[in-house]
Order: structure tokens, then C-alpha cells, then sequence
């Protein structure tokens, strides 16, 4: 089971929890799962189903031999589970980028091993719920006999319960035909308000909050549609919101919830294609769904299930993790976790779609394109692989190895003074930086492997950002152990790879006394001058954003308000509209 200590609005579903069948046999020595989940960001950073909880479920019926739960029980188990095991077991605990909790392995251990398991946990990843007081005995026993019994299953989510929640507020008829307020929407900031269930429209110009608007439960990502007026955000919850920057007044003009549990939404950009349609991938059930994108009315709805690439294996609950849009042509790129496959579809005729199924690596989970547009780059966090697929061919081009636990957000891309164009990634589990070279035309001998690898801060990166305009690198660090670290950005010259990064103390700079300051997610302004992060503290602290001269690297602004609740992801419109990064 996973454990979530924080978790991330931009990123970011993963786990490394360690599998029954792996772990040392009881009363072994082991390694202090405590000292290890310490030491190992990815002990720190495990995601959850946050929304499941809340669904009915019908409590599977008593088998003989088979602890009896009681409703109470059942419900309290079941909560847990969703919230704290599922994102790396699964759903169905069929395994995911944890290992699989059914019923035929569960019941082999036995009750006191399970309990014993969860008690102390495993170097590998796997939490210590009681030897950390995270858990008490008495629930680690409840949590031990409903792992013997079989799991419930959350209802399905089909096109019928989908238009049920589709609301229009703004036809397409009253909106209005120019833009009717002063703001510079290209160098607007959508940031995503984590816990309120909000996003906040920062003026980028000014550095002034224009409108905060309720959405659903902590928005994953923000999406720009292709000419630059609508805006699209995605809550866990399966909610999209289409968001009309052209009011006086930006706000939701429709709504749709895609499912139960989601973190992906992106909208056509294709010539000719611009605005029509938007799609968004569930985590529950497993699926995508194609929209009208100025209404969201629901089109069609489409599974996910299916084998893996591997093992050929049948799996029942492959999420989806990104979407990504070609600029080329009609077409979208739909990563799916737990099979390891790129879904190329074709949404130029939707009676007659037609997918393109590109074998990568499990688990798929976020990637973006090289400077040029064609390549898609993706990683598979589970295998320590970047993955990268020819757009324009239809094709796998090759898998690359890289550091533990890829972790890219959209990547950066930059001309390197020795090995041309290059896509970088970050790692959540060490703390390499590795550069792939990306140009197979010019520079043929680089393309397509890791021409070098240069050290930040640590292990625990989720995001790494550059800008055509820039001559920096800046690379994140939230989920360190080290507070320090974890408040700070390391800055590289571009020009001298090979020194040492600048570490910018922006957790400092921000003014906060409170709470661990954790610096997430750098992004640019629309011109490339400025880069701003997000101070991220709970709920109940306060927390900023500030901004950076991107030439000087020195402190520009913090931006505080009391609205300002645990900010993570910075969309700005004009980056995010032409996949600049």
C-alpha cells in the first residue's frame, strides 16, 4: 500500500511501493523502513485515488475461512484503502506500479503476515503504517482482514452518467464575439489553488489575482485551447471546467465530470481543428472521452482495458496518465499507465476512429515534444525509461534508459553548445538530469541517447523548465527530505553544463515562516524574462508565489494573498497554448 504525504496538483500519479512476494520473510533483518522512506523521495511521494472514497460500494459477501468485517469496518478499510494504497495497487488490486493484492496471494501469506507487512513495511517503498504511528494497531488489523476479503468494485462511469453531469451555462450564441477585457491573456497565469478546489487567473503583467474560480478537487493540469480563448481544467474528481477568457469576467461557461477520478484534459489544435473538440482520461473508470470544446457536450466515450506490452497480460484498470495534442495533424496522444501504450487517435472522423497503438514500457505517465514538434518523449517512471514516438511516422522510434524514476512534467528543451537540440528530464529517485539529443537530421550520432548527465540538488525533482528566450535551466526539488533543498531551485547555465548549479533559496525569498516551504513547478512569462514558483505549504499556512529574474536570477516579487491556497501548478496561456517549454 502507498502512502501519500504530500501530493502534487501537475503530476503526477506514481508509486514505488514494494510487493508482498518481495519483501523480507518475517523476522529477518531488514534495512529500518523508517530510515529508508526518510532518505528515498520516492518513500515521499506516493499518489492516491483522493475521490473514490466518497463512492458506494456494495461490501462483497462473507466466504468461509475469510474474516468477517463489519460495515463499519468495510467502510473505514475501504477509505483507507482508496486514499492510501490504491494509486500504486490499484483499484481492483490487480497490481499497478505496486504489486498485486489479490485474494489468491493475499490469502496465501495469511492474516499476520499482511499485518505485520503493513506494520513495518519494506525498504523497497512499501510504508511502515504502524512501526511510524501512522496507523494503530487495531486499524492495521482491520486493514490486514480486508486485504483477505475480496475487493469492492466502484460503479462504472458511462456515456449516459457523463451527460447527466454536463451543464451549459454560457451557450456558445451569448458569449461574447470580442474580447471584453483589458487583461494581456497571453501572459496570464492559471494556478492551480490544490486544496480550496480553485484555480487563480494571475494578471502576468501586473502580478495581480484577476479571478479565482471554483472547479473541482485539486486540479491536476490547465489547458490552453488552440486560439488561445478557452481555458480547461481538470479536478481529480473527473470534473472539467471550460473556462471563457474573453468574458469581461473570465468563468466557467460548461462543465462535465468524465468519470470518478482523472488528471488529464487537452483540446484539438490541429489546422481546421481548432477549439472543436477536447478530451479527457480517467484514472476510474479506465477510459477517455471526446468533447465538443466550446460546450463539452459528451461525444464519445472510449476503454482503456486491455493487455500489456509486455507480458501480454490482461489488465483491467489502465489509467490514463497525459494527453498531449499534435499541432500537425488531427490527433492526440493518449498515454495509458498500467499497459504501457501510446494511443495515437485519429479524431478526424469519430464513427471511424482510428487509433494507432504505439508499444512503449510501463508505466506511462507524462512526457512532451521536442523543440520541433514531432517527437513525443514520454516516461515510463516504472522502468527508469523515456520512450519517444515519431509523430509524424506513427512510430516508436527507440527507449531510452534513464535515472530512477523519470519524472519530466513536459521536459526542456534546448540547443546544447556541443550535442545540438536536447529534451531533458529530472528524476524523482536520484538526483541525475539527463539530456537526450533530438535532432536526427544534423546531428545524427546524438539523436536519441543520453549525451550527458549533469547533477542538481537531489532526488524528489517533479519539474524542469527552460524558454527559447533563456540561457537557464531551472529544476525543482519539493519532495527532498532535506527542507532546504526542497525550498530551493537549482539554476544551470546552459552555456556551461559542466559547473555546479546556482541554488536560489526561494523559499527564503518568499517572507514565510511557517511550514516547510516546499518550491514547486517553474514557469515562464509569455516573454521568457521571468520564471515563477510556487511556495507550497498546507492548507492552514500561508503560502506565495514568487518571481524571478530569469537574466539576473535575482528576486523580482512575491506575490501573497490569503486566496492564495496551496499553489502548485503555473499554466501560463501563451507557453502552454504553443507547447513552449
Amino acid at each position: 500500500m502507498s502512502r501519500t504525504l504530500i501530493s502534487v496538483s501537475t503530476v503526477l500519479a506514481m508509486a514505488l511501493g514494494a510487493s508482498l512476494a518481495t519483501s523480507p520473510a518475517l523476522g529477518q533483518t531488514r534495512t529500518d523502513p523508517k530510515d529508508a522512506h526518510k532518505s528515498s523521495p520516492g518513500g515521499r511521494y506516493e499518489p492516491r485515488m483522493d475521490v473514490l472514497p466518497g463512492q458506494g460500494m456494495k461490501q462483497p459477501g462473507a466466504e468461509p475461512g475469510v474474516p468477517t468485517l463489519t460495515a463499519a469496518e468495510f467502510e473505514d478499510a475501504r477509505k483507507v484503502y482508496f486514499e492510501r494504497c490504491a494509486g500504486c495497487h490499484g483499484v481492483l488490486r490487480k497490481g499497478a506500479t505496486g504489486k498485486a493484492l489479490t485474494t489468491d496471494l493475499t490469502r496465501e501469506k495469511g492474516f499476520e503476515y499482511l499485518r505485520d507487512f503493513i506494520t513495518y513495511g519494506s525498504p523497497g517503498g512499501m510504508p511502515n503504517w504502524g512501526d511510524s504511528g501512522d496507523m494503530s494497531p487495531q486499524q492495521i488489523e482491520v486493514m490486514a482482514k480486508y486485504l483477505l476479503n475480496e475487493p469492492p468494485t466502484p460503479p462504472e462511469f458511462g456515456l449516459k452518467e457523463i451527460k447527466a453531469t454536463w451543464k451549459v451555462i454560457v451557450p456558445p450564441e451569448r458569449r461574447p464575439r470580442t474580447k471584453q477585457n483589458a487583461i494581456n491573456i497571453e501572459n496570464l497565469f492559471s494556478v492551480t489553488l490544490r486544496d480550496s478546489g480553485e484555480v487563480a487567473l494571475i494578471d502576468g503583467d501586473t502580478k495581480q489575482i484577476f479571478t479565482i474560480i471554483k472547479t473541482g478537487y485539486a486540479v491536476h493540469i490547465s489547458r490552453i485551447s488552440a486560439s488561445g480563448r478557452y481555458l480547461y481544467v481538470v479536478g481529480r474528481d473527473a470534473k472539467i471546467n471550460l473556462i471563457d477568457l474573453w468574458m469581461a469576467k473570465p468563468d466557467t461557461v460548461a462543465e462535465v465530470r468524465v468519470g470518478l477520478e482523472a488528471r488529464s484534459v487537452e483540446t484539438s489544435k490541429a489546422k481546421g481543428w481548432e477549439d472543436k473538440l477536447a478530451v479527457a482520461g480517467s484514472y476510474w473508470p479506465p477510459q477517455y472521452v471526446i468533447m465538443k470544446g466550446d460546450t463539452l457536450e459528451p461525444l464519445k466515450v472510449e476503454g482503456t482495458r486491455g493487455t500489456t506490452v509486455d507480458t501480454q497480460e490482461y489488465h483491467p484498470e489502465p489509467r490514463v496518465a497525459s494527453i498531449v495534442a499534435s499541432s500537425h495533424k488531427p490527433e492526440w496522444l493518449v498515454n495509458v499507465k498500467e499497459t504501457g501504450k501510446v494511443l495515437m487517435v485519429d479524431y478526424s472522423d469519430l464513427t471511424n476512429l482510428k487509433i494507432t497503438t504505439i508499444a512503449a514500457d510501463r508505466f506511462l505517465h507524462d512526457g512532451g515534444f521536442d523543440r520541433s514538434g514531432r517527437y513525443f518523449l514520454v516516461a515510463a517512471n516504472a522502468r527508469n525509461k523515456i520512450a519517444v514516438v515519431d509523430t509524424k511516422e506513427s512510430k516508436l522510434v527507440k527507449i531510452i534508459e534513464v535515472g530512477q524514476t523519470p519524472h519530466p512534467g513536459r521536459g526542456a528543451n534546448f540547443t546544447h553548445p556541443k550535442f545540438g537540440p536536447v529534451w531533458a528530464t529530472g528524476h524523482l529517485g536520484s538526483e541525475a538530469i539527463s539530456l537526450i539529443g533530438t535532432d536526427p537530421e544534423k546531428n545524427k550520432q546524438y539523436a536519441w541517447t543520453v549525451v550527458q548527465t549533469i547533477e542538481g540538488q537531489g532526488g524528489g525533482n517533479l519539474f524542469i523548465k527552460t524558454h527559447p528566450r533563456s540561457r537557464n535551466l531551472y529544476v525543482d526539488t519539493p519532495l527532498n527530505p532535506d527542507a532546504d533543498v526542497a525550498s530551493s531551485i537549482a539554476v544551470f547555465n546552459l552555456d556551461k553544463l559542466d559547473q555546479k548549479p546556482e541554488i536560489l533559496p526561494i523559499g527564503q525569498w518568499s517572507g514565510i515562516a511557517e511550514g516547510t516551504k516546499r518550491v514547486v513547478h517553474p514557469e515562464y512569462n509569455k516573454d521568457g524574462n521571468e520564471v515563477w514558483f510556487s511556495v507550497w505549504n498546507a492548507k492552514n499556512q500561508q503560502s506565495a508565489i514568487v518571481v524571478v529574474d530569469d537574466k539576473t536570477r535575482k528576486l523580482k516579487t512575491v506575490i501573497k494573498d490569503p486566496r492564495l491556497v496551496t499553489p502548485t501548478g503555473k499554466f501560463n496561456v501563451y507557453n502552454t497554448q504553443h507547447d513552449v517549454y
